[in-house]
């Protein structure tokens, strides 16, 4: 049949705007830290979904990135662009801050149990996100880097 067609979307930004601006002692107090961005690639946002350029700061923050109350419930740290209000969403294309990094692309159902999961990079990745979906109970993919483990993005269904 057709291609599988999936949407790729970053974080809501809600949950971090209260840290934009923030001195880095207050940003302390949330457990978060800002970075002053001096080579790109190296700074992967997680709500415009693409790498930082020199000179953008970026606060790396705690993120609950699985909150189902299942064993698999889990936090790792992650970077956010200071200032990034508009979250990335594409329909049937990988980011290149995805395309440019081993990915580990993990598919979970509905309640949020680990199914089924592979590692990927660049052109791999649309080939794994099509064999995972191939599974009707797999519900969404979290994509994370493969090599420090931070959050990426989601991948859904579309269509």
């Amino acid at each position: 049949g057709p291609a599988m067609i999936f949407r790729v979307v970053g974080l809501d930004p809600a949950p971090f705007l209260h840290l934009y601006g923030l001195s880095d002692a207050d940003l302390a107090r949330h457990g978060a830290k800002r970075y002053h961005v001096d080579e790109s690639p190296g700074f992967p946002d997680r709500i415009e979904m693409r790498d930082a350029a020199v000179g953008e700061t970026m606060l790396l923050v705690n993120y609950v990135h699985q909150p189902a109350k299942t064993p698999y419930y889990a936090s790792h740290a992650i970077f956010v662009r200071e200032g990034a209000k508009q979250p990335y969403s594409a329909v049937d294309e990988i980011p290149e801050v995805l395309a440019r990094r081993i990915i580990s692309l993990r598919g979970f159902d509905d309640a949020g149990m680990l199914l089924d999961a592979d590692v990927a990079d660049g052109a791999q990745i649309r080939t794994v996100i099509e064999r995972l979906f191939a599974n009707p109970a797999i519900a969404y993919i979290q994509a994370h880097n493969a090599k420090q483990g931070c959050y990426a993005g989601r991948i859904e269904r579309f269509g």
